[in-house]
């Protein structure tokens, strides 16, 4: 008896000390877990002051660009800047929205650029997307004698910049008398091997029973592009339109080399627009209200802006679209 009861007795002490510890245990898991939250929180904290500083710091010039735009021009010119403007004036856009020039001017107005640059960039993007289309369709799903090699070739061309075809590019416009117009704005640029090579990863991707049934149905190869892929791959021909549209829109070199200034686009403009170089120094542009010391930088503030809204309100609402189309483009290839 003495020795069961011994026996117990050293049990029970060893269940009450794995008690013990047990309690221990969880006492320090309860502070573990505490001080895990403590510093996620505390990280946490870094991380958004760390990303709310870099997206002042990505703001602050569009921001400058805009409260400039609405200053006075001796505002604009104190040794000081000023974050936020004394006074308002938006009569700024409204003098480069109502640009005009002389009968000897060699500049353009605002209305002019501006319509020089949606013809371009519509009907660009447009002839562009159906040469794209019919192209990756080709290379995806039609089968004929080096396509593999061509495609190679084209692929290549993506290595050399683009700035060395700007000189060949030239010599056949100008040879070919297409200088001062819109031709020579939208045919060289027609053809873009990135966009299809985007849409043909894409048409890849589509299965192949598909094609097999349309063509059991009796559909043509053009009638399964329009009915099928076309549907299929909506995101990125959606993103490739929108690039397209901005790539054209942000055009500069190109326009102010084979262009003189009535035929070039609105970036062009906003950097050479307001001077009209065969007046007198501090001759306005704009009836004589401002001279050309007096307003130049603020109206190119304001024109800035003009040139940049449209493009920043496209992407706002369309950049999903952007996103979805590229990333669905390059999972296969």
């Amino acid at each position: 008896m003495s020795f069961l009861s011994k026996k117990n007795g050293s049990a029970e002490a060893t269940v009450g000390k794995w008690d013990l510890s047990a309690g221990d245990e969880g006492f320090d898991a309860e502070k573990a877990k505490k001080r895990d939250k403590v510093k996620h929180i505390i990280r946490n904290v870094f991380i958004y002051i760390f990303l709310t500083a870099c997206a002042v710091l990505a703001f602050l010039p569009f921001y400058w660009m805009i409260i400039s735009s609405v200053k006075t021009e001796m505002e604009f010119r104190e040794s000081v800047p000023t974050f936020f403007p004394h006074t308002f004036q938006w009569k700024n856009y409204w003098m480069v929205f109502h640009q005009v020039t002389s009968k000897n001017s060699s500049s353009a107005s605002f209305s002019q650029i501006l319509i020089n640059t949606l013809v371009v960039g519509i009907l660009s993007t447009l002839l562009g997307l159906v040469i794209i289309v019919i192209t990756a369709y080709a290379f995806a799903r039609m089968k004929f004698k080096g396509k593999n090699m061509l495609f190679a070739i084209m692929l290549a061309t993506m290595m050399i910049p683009g700035e060395l075809f700007t000189a060949s590019n030239y010599i056949t416009v100008a040879k070919a008398g297409m200088t001062n117009s819109y031709t020579v704005l939208i045919l060289p640029f027609l053809v873009s091997v990135y966009y299809i090579y985007l849409l043909r990863n894409n048409f890849m991707q589509i299965p192949e029973s598909l094609y097999q049934a349309a063509k059991v149905d009796g559909l043509s190869d053009m009638g399964y592009l329009i009915k099928v892929m076309v549907p299929l791959t909506a995101p990125t021909l959606i993103s490739i339109t929108l690039l397209r549209f901005i790539g054209t829109w942000n055009s500069y070199i190109w326009p102010r080399l084979v262009n003189t200034a009535p035929w070039q686009m609105i970036t062009n403009w906003v950097t050479g627009g307001f001077v009209d170089r065969k007046q007198p120094d501090g001759f306005s542009l704009y009836g004589g209200a401002y001279g050309l010391s007096e307003s130049l930088n603020t109206l190119k503030m304001a024109a800035v802006c003009m040139v940049s809204l449209p493009l920043l309100i496209l992407f706002i609402f369309c950049r999903k679209y952007i996103m979805r189309g590229v990333s669905k483009s390059g999972t296969k290839g």
